[in-house]
Formats: C-alpha cells, sequence, structure tokens
C-alpha cells in the first residue's frame, strides 16, 4: 500500500496512534489498512474535539467513519457537527457534510432523538442529507413520521425518498407518487423502486 501524506497538524496524533499500537504514516494510511482499528477510537475521538483546523477535522472524521466507531464516537461527530463554523462550510457541503456523512454510517437508534434533530433542523441544509439517510437504519416507528416531513424539505427531499424506500412502510405511498414526476432520475428511480417495495 502507497503511503498517503498526513495533512498538516496529524504528526502528534500519529504519535498517540503509536502509542496504542498502531504506527502510521497518515490518518488515510490507517483509514485503508483494512485494519479494525477499536483501540484508536478513544485517540481519534480525542484528537477530534481538541483540533481547530477544518482539514485535520475533515480526516479525523473520516476515520472515524466506521461503523466500529459507535457508541465511542457517535455523540463526538453530533457535537461537532453542531459547532462547525458557518464561514469555514457556508453551502453545507464541506465539512458538516463530511461529519453528516460520518453520522449516517454511525447510526444508531440509541440517539434517535439527536438524529432527528440534525434532519430536521432547516439551518444545517444539505449537510443533513446523509443524517436523513441514516434514518432508514432506525427501528424506531416514529422514523418514518420524521421522513415523511422532509419529503417536500428541498435539501433533503431525494434521501428522504430513499430512506422511506428502504423501510417500505405503506405510509409512504403518497410520497413516492408525489416523486414519480421529479426532475431528477435518480429521486424518480428511488420513488418507483418503493412503490415496487409496497405491491412486490
Amino acid at each position: 500500500m502507497c503511503s498517503a501524506a498526513p495533512v498538516p497538524g496529524e504528526e502528534p496524533i500519529l504519535v498517540d496512534l503509536a502509542a496504542v499500537g498502531f504506527e502510521m504514516g497518515s490518518l488515510a494510511d490507517l483509514r485503508l489498512s483494512g485494519v479494525r482499528y477499536r483501540k484508536a477510537i478513544p485517540v481519534l475521538v480525542d484528537w477530534l474535539g481538541r483540533a481547530s483546523d477544518p482539514k485535520l477535522q475533515g480526516e479525523l472524521v473520516r476515520t472515524l467513519s466506521v461503523p466500529w466507531a459507535n457508541p465511542a464516537a457517535t455523540r463526538a461527530v453530533i457535537d461537532e457537527f453542531r459547532a462547525v463554523d458557518a464561514r469555514v462550510d457556508p453551502t453545507g457541503t464541506g465539512l458538516r457534510w463530511t461529519m453528516g456523512n460520518a453520522l449516517e454510517v454511525l447510526f444508531d437508534d440509541a440517539d434517535f432523538g439527536a438524529f432527528v434533530e440534525l434532519a430536521v433542523d432547516e439551518r444545517y441544509g444539505k449537510a443533513r442529507q446523509m443524517i436523513v439517510l441514516g434514518l432508514a437504519k432506525s427501528k424506531n416507528p416514529q422514523a418514518v413520521d420524521v421522513l415523511l416531513g422532509l419529503v417536500e424539505d428541498p435539501d433533503v427531499d431525494g434521501q428522504a425518498v430513499k430512506a422511506l424506500a428502504k423501510l417500505g412502510d405503506p405510509a409512504a405511498r403518497p410520497a413516492f407518487e408525489s416523486k414519480l414526476g421529479d426532475s431528477r432520475a435518480w429521486v424518480r428511480n428511488e420513488a418507483r423502486k418503493g412503490l415496487k417495495k409496497l405491491t412486490g
């Protein structure tokens, strides 16, 4: 495996990772190592709370975007998602979106309330997309109602339809039918999938 260059600020993190048995040239190398680096998660979570550089934060979050980082990383990433300075990510498609993507991977009904709060808060714009998609993993019956409430939200409507298609609840039929004429092919496709699941 070719080693990836560390981003500025990674060096002290790599020292701490080596102390728990992970000698890596960069956080990217750890991510791509194929190793379940469970013992590294507390180190990464600790550094996420201390890092201030957006690029370094992004590297840490990507490295925490693995299922085995739950539950240790979930609350920390939720807190950091809320704390992102809008000036750093004004469109919600940069650092905060990366954190939202991590939360989709980390989704757990134990934090259902916090996930819903983020998913429905329009201030976070497109950064919510993957969080909304993560609700498809929920066993909480309230998830369907939350998603139905997002079907007309232009920032996350497609993800809401996709999540509803995965859940296959009959209550979503009107939502699927309403999206059959959507201008985006992928959304129309998800609506068709949802309807097929209900009838098949």
